[in-house]
């Protein structure tokens, strides 16, 4: 749209199918201009247009992001040359361009992500510069901090950081160059809004069409050009000419450029004046430049990437490049085609730091030298989980791929695998709409990495296809960050990250293993001095490994840290409590490292309320401490320190059940205590004031015993109702009969006599309930109690200690003969024919009796023994036909198994034979079915398409 009458530059505006306008921009170009062209690219990405200005022709490129359109390059031509352009028709960024003279220059344009390592976002506007430092917020374009305004348009920017001093260089489509020196970034909030106009460094010589500014170091740059876009607007020194190469070959060059300033910039503030640049250096390079990256690992260094992958580095301190030599970063550095986007980083590999350089090629295949690291990339980016370095050393890749997932690969992993890592395989395993903790899905279809937030912040920075900015934390990265932060000791930063991130504090006491974090409690509550924070901690510390379970998909627990998790897993009970010992120490180091103050008393109370089990009544100690205080009325100092007992009172009910601080206050033997309890537990006064009345009328002995009742603590109403007096031994009887655990303690506490022996026989009688009569027969004669004594030996079969007890019962020996035949013919009938033999030998006198019990015992030798002992050779005999008669019997019934078993033998050779014949006739037929027939194909195809609401008839041929 001409606007020459209204003395204005020309617009360029887009009509709606209908004729209505829909938007327009200016080309910020005089009024007298003329609009030769205009052209969209293939995809209609780029919009292409070449003006007639007084002096020159220019083409300039647009792209549009966010409804604002960006002026991205502009090429200058001379009048003379007539420059025409057109896009190629199948290449979206190729650009070709053609002059009167005959020359045609293709452009090969490539998207560049300008953000720094520390997170500044750069993005050209024509002759501005829109800056953004992402840590301190995100502003999508066209938004931004501030900008840099230069004399004209901006084809090429790089920017460096180091020691806290950035420094930005511009290359103009003027062939100027400008040098910005900008304080830290912390200090950029006061530039927020601001334009900061830029001039042009004094410079000897003019360079048109440079291409891929790099700095090298804080004073030095590197560039591309063509010889015939080479020239020197004054004579140079002979020093300089001495670097020069004054033979060459080739049509691109590689001009080292020196910066110096001549004037002291003011802290804090913007620098562009004072700059001088000279070309120090200018040597050939075997064919075009694809890209060029720093070398992050060696000062005074990049490398450079020719047509088709071929790295070359460049060193200032060198006369020449060369190629890099084989293994000295890696096997085979040299990518196997052309990487328009390249990047190099440091990283560490067996704690040595090497630089790793990446490249991405228009096929979206992602190179690590020739090694293919993935075929299915969209953009990639770098994150670092140092804190505090000078050089941020890379420890994860990110990488998007053309599904919208993005996933994060630790560098190790890079290392240690020498095929593809396994992106691909997941992309393939893991559908888009599944979830997996192996990637993260974009929500936003096309979306791009344009950068990270290193160290502490965790966070990825992704730009959506219509511009915006938008900042997600993976799960991954973040406990990377956690753990690199409990590495470093660094509790503070870490327990801001967990709650900042909403995972779960048992990660700050179960990464290093909870026995480790008990030493270092002091600091870490040194170190967070935040009672609210260390009070949320306590609240969420949990027995078992929670973070182990959780987390360990995404990170790696120390080996020692999972052994002694699954160590205590393992014995139970027997291990120490993690809760408990944890609370332990944070009380500890309350006590020792914060001053004594209301929220430090509340946040010990709940360390006690935590504990597992609850300490409650040492927590109620503490409130009945400061509620004596308060009734004494003590008003000094010290007492202001602390809560209110009915604060704190509150605050343990809040924690805990109500019933259980209830009952700890009952422990306490306190029962104006319990009464404030019941009250602010809103329990209704109709049920506790009787039961409390009823206890304060009690003598004090038993309203403990009452107490420890109710509590089922049975040991202490034990020692309580002893305490009492004789008049209560009844109940304390029926304590111990209820309790039989109490019976040893019970015989600890009395010393008298009569009352021993009552308590023994009363364990005696629970004993032989149990059936334990070997115990129970012991205990009775502790006792004195032979006749129940005998009765348990009786019962458990022990004859001995039936017959020592007739002894102390003084038994006739009438009786103690009818005794011993009873139990002979007991054993009889129980099946211990031995025992009774014993029995009939020793108190019965009956040889025959006895030698007949150990023939039918079978033991023979023993039978054999007692008749010669009284010289009864009709009892030998005897003993040898029954041995003979039970040694026939058992080799009739040897015999007899040995036809079992042969006819069970038998059966089983002819069920397996069948078993074998019927599998191969099985598999015959299998390979017969296998056999191909027209027939059967159509009958299997036309079922197998069938659905579950649709019926098919088919219809075979007769």
């Amino acid at each position: 749209h001409d606007r020459k009458t209204e003395g204005k530059c020309p617009l360029i505006v887009f009509y709606e199918k209908n004729g209505l306008e829909r938007s327009h921009f200016s080309i910020e170009e005089p009024a007298e201009v003329v609009i030769q062209a205009l052209k969209w690219n293939c995809n209609s990405e780029l919009l292409a247009a070449l003006v007639s200005c007084g002096q020159y022709d220019v083409i300039k490129i647009w792209s549009c992001s966010n409804n604002h359109w960006y002026l991205k390059q502009e090429l200058r031509y001379t009048k003379n040359e007539g420059v025409k352009f057109s896009w190629d028709p199948t290449k979206p960024l190729h650009l070709i361009c053609w002059t009167l003279g005959g020359e045609v220059i293709a452009h090969r344009f490539a998207w560049t992500t300008a953000v720094s390592e520390t997170s500044v976002a750069l993005v050209i506007d024509g002759p501005r510069i829109l800056i953004t430092p992402l840590h301190l917020g995100l502003m999508p374009p066209p938004m931004s901090l501030f900008f840099l305004a230069f004399p004209c348009a901006v084809n090429e920017v790089c920017f460096v950081s180091k020691n806290s001093k950035n420094h930005l260089t511009a290359y103009l489509s003027n062939g100027s160059l400008c040098v910005v020196e900008l304080p830290a970034t912390d200090t950029w909030e006061k530039f927020e809004g601001n334009g900061i106009t830029v001039d042009p460094c004094h410079c000897d010589f003019s360079l048109n069409n440079s291409m891929h500014l790099t700095w090298i170091d804080t004073r030095t740059l590197i560039g591309i050009c063509r010889f015939s876009d080479y020239c020197s607007s004054t004579p140079m020194r002979s020093s300089e000419a001495g670097n020069l190469e004054e033979k060459h070959d080739s049509l691109f060059f590689v001009n080292e450029i020196k910066l110096v300033c001549s004037e002291d910039c003011l802290p804090g503030s913007v620098s562009s004046s004072g700059w001088q640049a000279r070309v120090s250096k200018r040597m050939p390079l075997e064919g075009p430049v694809i890209g060029v990256s720093r070398n992050p690992a060696k000062g005074g260094s990049a490398f450079i990437q020719l047509s088709g992958g071929k790295i070359v580095e460049y060193c200032s301190e060198l006369r020449m490049t060369a190629p890099i030599q084989s293994g000295e970063l890696c096997p085979d550095y040299d990518f196997p085609t052309s990487c328009p986007s390249m990047t190099a980083v440091p990283c560490h590999e067996n704690g040595v730091v090497r630089t790793l350089l990446l490249g991405l090629d228009d096929s979206s295949k992602l190179h690590l030298g020739k090694r293919l690291l993935s075929n299915n990339c969209s953009s990639f980016t770098f994150y670092s989980s140092s804190y505090g370095a000078t050089e941020q050393v890379v420890t994860h890749l990110l990488v998007t791929t053309k599904q919208d997932l993005l996933f994060i690969v630790d560098v190790n992993e890079i290392f240690l695998k020498n095929g593809q890592v396994t992106i691909d395989s997941h992309v393939n395993n893991h559908p888009r709409a599944k979830p997996s903790k192996e990637h993260i899905t974009v929500w936003e279809k096309g979306a791009k990495l344009v950068g990270v937030l290193h160290g502490d912040e965790a966070a990825v920075i992704i730009q959506t296809t219509r511009g915006n900015l938008e900042c997600m934390y993976p799960r991954k990265l973040v406990l990377v960050a956690i753990v690199q932060a409990l590495v470093q000791r660094r509790f503070k930063d870490a327990m801001d990250m967990v709650r900042r991130h909403r995972i779960d504090f048992n990660m700050l006491v179960d990464y290093c293993g909870w026995k480790a974090f008990i030493k270092s409690a002091a600091d870490f509550v040194n170190e967070v001095n935040n009672l609210s924070h260390i009070t949320e901690f306590v609240c969420s510390i949990k027995n078992e490994n929670v973070s182990g379970k959780l987390y360990e998909a995404y990170i790696s627990f120390p080996e020692q840290c999972s052994s002694s998790m699954d160590s205590e897993n393992l014995h139970g009970a027997l291990s120490e409590n993690k809760v408990t010992s944890v609370l332990m120490a944070i009380r500890k180091a309350l006590e020792e490292q914060i001053e004594e103050s209301s929220s430090r008393e509340l946040c010990i109370l709940t360390t006690l309320a935590r504990s597992e089990p609850p300490l409650l009544e040492e927590a109620l100690n503490r409130i009945k401490v400061i509620r004596e205080l308060e009734l004494h009325g003590v008003d000094d100092g010290r007492r202001k320190l602390y809560p209110s007992a009915e604060e704190s009172l509150k605050h343990l009910l809040w924690l805990t059940e109500p019933e259980a601080v209830f009952n700890a206050a009952l422990g306490l033997y306190d029962l104006n205590l319990a009464a404030i309890v019941a009250l602010n537990s809103q329990k209704d006064p109709k049920e506790f004031l009787p039961f409390l009345k009823g206890l304060e009328c009690l003598p004090p002995a038993i309203m403990r015993y009452t107490i420890d009742l109710k509590l089922a603590r049975y040991e202490s109403a034990l020692r309580n109702i002893v305490s009492a007096g004789n008049e209560y031994h009844a109940d304390c009887m029926e304590l111990l009969n209820s309790n039989p655990q109490l019976f040893p303690l019970g015989l600890q506490l009395f010393s008298d006599p009569d009352k021993r022996h009552q308590i023994l026989e009363a364990w005696g009688d629970h004993l032989f309930e149990e059936k334990c009569f070997g115990e129970a027969a012991i205990t009775y004669q502790c006792c004195s109690s032979y006749q129940k004594s005998l009765k348990a030996y009786h019962a458990c079969g022990d004859w001995r200690g039936v017959f020592t007890v007739t002894g102390l019962l003084n038994f006739t020996k009438e009786e103690i003969l009818q005794l011993a035949q009873e139990l002979c013919d007991e054993f009889q009938a129980l099946g211990k024919p031995g025992d009774a033999a014993k029995i009939a030998l020793e108190y019965c006198s009956d040889v025959d009796r006895g030698v007949g019990c150990y023939i039918m015992a079978r033991e023979w030798e023993e039978a054999l023994r007692v008749a010669y002992m009284h010289s009864r050779q009709d009892l030998v005999d005897t003993v040898k036909d029954a041995a003979l008669e039970c040694a026939a019997l058992l080799i009739s019934e040897y015999q007899e198994g040995l036809l079992k078993v042969g006819k069970y033998l038998a059966r089983y050779v002819a069920v397996r034979q069948r078993r074998l014949s019927l599998a191969a006739k099985l598999q015959s037929e299998d390979r017969f079915m296998d056999v191909k027939d027209d027939n059967i194909s159509e009958v299997s195809s036309s079922f197998s398409e069938m659905s579950a609401y649709t019926t098919r008839f088919v219809i075979l041929p007769f």
